[in-house]
């Protein structure tokens, strides 16, 4: 016949496969097994009858099944299901009492006033003194955030089982005073290790970003390039939208002049078509003028392509610009290059002399686009205008 211990086996079994979350990777069926192995540990070298050892065993087995209703307050319900499932198992009820007054002794804050109390609430702290503490803790880490209970950093974990260890614990019975606190002493050293280990970690970390937060402060070299090249390419795409424009009003122009030269232009020498004479010449004028203007706008201007030794050494010449050196050769060009990198503040009087020619190149541009954009507007009101005078007159 199944005992009353087998039952309580199987019962938590089940009932934590069937209702117990994933979620609790600590307080699971692994864990009161782990309970039930330390207390039947603890009642071998106790001196505990029978009945007592009965008692202690069913309350090992049925002391986190609260879990599978609630976190908070947990023991009650565990308390409330163990009840209920001896009652159904025909239990007495001073051994469901007994049941009870363990259960609720695991409560943390309790502190236990039997023997057989001492040993539950040992048994279900017995992992504080085994080998496999490292794990079991680091999976209650895990259940606690899972939960969205308490976040912990590996650093403040070690800090809180070591207060765990020295503050909140103790063993009260004889045997697991006497045989598993020198392993808890020895995993409370191994917290110790680790926690010193982790603070160096940090002081290493913390002192080297402060001194490259110094040496970032201290040395304004990566500020300065970044200067250069943000101001480069700013100057790059301005001297591209510039040229896009250009290219639309060529290509708009363009049209207008073909499609003026196809349709109205041949048109003219009609007597009838003669009013329209003046305002196509308005137009393509206009349209001629627009194109000159565009492409002045986007012609290079190259200049000879050679300076001498003496501008360099005289610093008279911008050498990181193409115009002055594509007819020298390479060897007088790679002469200059290395006399400016001889010279950090050569380097920057070089680059700010670059910005400052382009920024001559992109105000020629722009005005001169004002100037076609002006034009070209201008042209077609006065255009659309004299077409309408000169059908008007007619």
């Amino acid at each position: 016949m199944e005992s009353i211990i087998d039952k309580a086996d199987d019962f938590v079994m089940k009932l934590f496969k069937d209702e117990l979350p994933n979620t609790f990777i600590y307080h699971n069926y692994n864990h009161t097994q782990r309970v039930v192995k330390s207390t039947k540990e603890l009642i071998e070298n106790s001196q505990i009858n029978v009945k007592e050892e009965e008692i202690l065993l069913l309350s090992a087995w049925l002391h986190d099944t609260g879990y599978t209703k609630t976190i908070e307050g947990h023991e009650k319900e565990s308390v409330s299901i163990a009840k209920a499932f001896l009652k159904d198992n025909n239990v007495d009820e001073a051994t469901i009492k007994e049941v009870e007054k363990c259960i609720l002794a695991t409560e943390s804050n309790t502190k236990p006033t039997t023997l057989l109390e001492e040993i539950i609430k040992d048994a279900d702290a017995s992992h504080l003194a085994k080998d496999y503490f490292e794990d079991t803790t680091e999976f209650l880490r895990q259940e606690l955030k899972l939960h969205n209970i308490k976040y912990f950093t590996p650093n403040e974990w070690v800090e809180e089982n070591i207060r765990m260890f020295t503050e909140v614990h103790r063993f009260y019975s004889n045997y697991a005073v006497e045989y598993w606190k020198p392993k808890k002493d020895e995993n409370l050293l191994g917290l110790l290790e680790s926690q010193k280990k982790l603070k160096k970690k940090y002081e290493k970390e913390e002192t080297k970003a402060k001194l490259k937060a110094r040496y970032k402060n201290d040395n304004p070299e990566r500020s300065i390039q970044t200067l250069y090249r943000t101001t480069l390419r700013n100057h790059i795409k301005l001297s591209d939208i510039a040229d896009t424009k250009a290219n639309i009003l060529l290509s708009v122009n363009a049209i207008i002049i073909s499609l003026a030269l196809a349709n109205i232009i041949p048109k003219l020498d009609s007597p009838s078509n003669r009013h329209l004479m003046i305002p196509t010449l308005i137009m393509v004028c206009f349209c001629v003028a627009s194109i000159v203007l565009s492409i002045m706008s986007t012609k290079p201007n190259v200049t000879s392509g050679e300076f001498t030794k003496e501008q360099v050494k005289n610093r008279e010449i911008n050498v990181l610009f193409f115009g002055n050196f594509h007819q020298m050769k390479f060897d007088q060009y790679h002469w200059a290059i290395n006399e400016i990198l001889k010279d950090k503040d050569y380097v920057y009087e070089a680059l700010t002399k670059d910005l400052y020619y382009l920024g001559i190149v992109l105000n020629r541009k722009y005005k001169i686009l004002r100037w076609t954009y002006t034009i070209f507007m201008t042209g077609i009101i006065i255009s659309v205008v004299s077409f309408v005078i000169a059908f008007w007159l007619m």
